[in-house]
């Protein structure tokens, strides 16, 4: 059923690849859900409006995925009988008024809902009541809820707190959390998600293109951070999909460093874990460079395990295989490498996680502690099938679109924070002069990829290997390169 629900889905819509999702797709998901869904009604909420109107808004992706509709304060309705959409979908939404325009930009409004969208509008002050009024003809349908319900914890949000509302009013109606059942949907991305993905990829690989050949010794993290989230919006880039990782030095160890403010040693390497966002469509790309333009003995050795398991990755990448094989190669790849390298005992070994010494993990834990990839789409993490996280059975089929991001991280502090068991000492004994040797070297290699029908599918094209970067830092930098506009579609609603 789940297979058919996509198939149907992804051949609906496979005939519109451009870089405008058609109104035609936005219908084929929410047909595809209500198939999930049965019997109900559907309600799906969109972001509020942000506290200050100068704080940029941006729609979160479920309610996205199933509208296209990028304003706050909205919500979507419609009735579903035996897996069918009964009549229009409504788009509850903020009416015109020029007066609060003035401060925050024109609204799509009513009309503008009916002509561009086809859908029904109604005033997003009225929800409530139309939603009552559907439930009030089959009280015991299920109210299926797309957004931040979670009726259990202590202090309510705004959506548990009007679903309360509906469901103190018709007793005999059971709410349940359906964005589940769309980030089901959202696994597999159609050809028109996968062109977006394909450009956001694009100008990503620009940005790490632009600071290969910029970075020197001298400079801080903050300046090429700004390099890089300039080439982002000068080749149409809505904005970073996450905060831009650019952490030199010791701070190359930490995974999700963004404060992005220390001065560059010529002795460092430089993690830049970057990714624009295109019509809400996410990159995910990380290159680690020498600040010098040349990899040391220590850098190159630690650079060439984290490569050789992304490759070991890759070639687990195939069409309809499993999509945890990737991770299951990748451990593997960097438990040999780190034995070699004297990190750890021996591939496998494992050491006291605690200071009882009753818990047992994994040495090579200590440098890769993080899965080897995620999805990508609308969100930077989206649902997908890389690593097989959450669903290990999960298949890498056409459309599913993924990150293969291997990693060693040798922290300063590590033998510091081992706990002192008897076992541990001796493990640190043995192992203190390899982390000395490479302490504050961390390396992560992150690209993006396509599952087609033909195979895999390699997005994220910058360069990789080591002597790619030398070659491309040993290039002059003289300012941004020319923008590409073939690359760009310059659309915008």
């Amino acid at each position: 059923m789940k297979r058919a629900l996509v198939l149907f889905l992804w051949l609906t819509v496979a005939s519109t690849a451009s870089a405008q999702i058609p109104q035609s797709e936005y219908a084929a998901r929410r047909a595809a859900l209500a198939r999930l869904i049965g019997n109900g009604v559907v309600v799906a909420f969109g972001s509020p409006e942000p506290e200050e109107d100068y704080i940029a808004f941006n729609q979160n992706s479920p309610f996205n995925y199933l509208s296209g509709f990028s304003e706050p304060n909205a919500a979507l309705v419609f009735q579903v009988k035996n897996g069918e959409i009964v009549g229009k979908a409504k788009l509850f939404v903020e009416a015109n008024d020029p007066a609060r325009e003035v401060w925050t930009g024109s609204r799509l409004g009513l009309q503008g809902v009916e002509r561009d969208l086809g859908l029904e509008a109604r005033e997003s002050g009225t929800l409530l009541k139309v939603v009552d009024s559907l439930l009030t003809l089959d009280s015991t349908t299920t109210l299926a809820v797309v957004g931040d319900y979670r009726p259990g914890r202590q202090i309510l949000s705004e959506t548990d707190q009007k679903i309360a509302i509906l469901t103190k009013r018709h007793p005999t109606v059971v709410a349940r959390n359906a964005t589940s059942a769309v980030a089901q949907l959202r696994r597999v991305k159609t050809p028109a998600e996968l062109d977006l993905i394909r450009k956001a990829v694009a100008i990503s690989v620009d940005a790490e293109r632009e600071a290969m050949r910029y970075i020197e010794p001298g400079q801080n993290e903050f300046e090429v951070q700004s390099l890089i989230e300039y080439t982002f919006r000068r080749n149409g880039a809505d904005r970073p999909s996450f905060s831009t990782i650019v952490g030199s030095g010791p701070n190359s160890t930490t995974l999700h460093y963004n404060a992005d403010d220390r001065f560059f040693d010529k002795n460092d390497v430089i993690v830049m874990d970057i990714g624009a966002s295109y019509r809400g469509y996410s990159a995910d790309v990380t290159r680690t460079v020498p600040a010098s333009g040349k990899f040391s003995a220590h850098q190159r050795a630690i650079y060439q395990a984290v490569r050789d398991a992304q490759a070991s990755s890759e070639r687990q990448a195939k069409l309809n295989a499993q999509g945890h094989l990737m991770g299951d190669s990748a451990s593997a790849s960097i438990n040999a490498s780190l034995a070699k390298l004297g990190l750890i005992e021996a591939p496998g070994a494992m050491y006291d996680c605690d200071e009882s010494g009753n818990r047992q993990c994994e040495q090579s834990f200590l440098y890769y502690m993080h899965g080897v990839g995620h999805g990508i789409g609308l969100d930077v993490h989206d649902p997908g099938s890389a690593g097989g996280s959450g669903n290990p059975t999960a298949l890498l089929v056409p459309g599913s679109a993924f990150t293969i991001e291997p990693g060693i991280y040798v922290r300063g502090n590590l033998l510091d924070i081992i706990p002192k068991t008897p076992r541990n000492q001796a493990m640190i004994a043995k192992i203190r002069p390899a982390v000395e040797r490479y302490k504050n070297i961390g390396v992560r290699i992150e690209d993006d990829y396509i599952m087609t029908a033909q195979g895999l599918e390699w997005i994220s094209r910058a360069p990789r290997e080591i002597a790619e970067i030398e070659a491309l830092m040993a290039e002059p930098w003289s300012g941004p390169a020319a923008r590409d506009a073939t690359k760009i579609d310059w659309y915008r609603r």
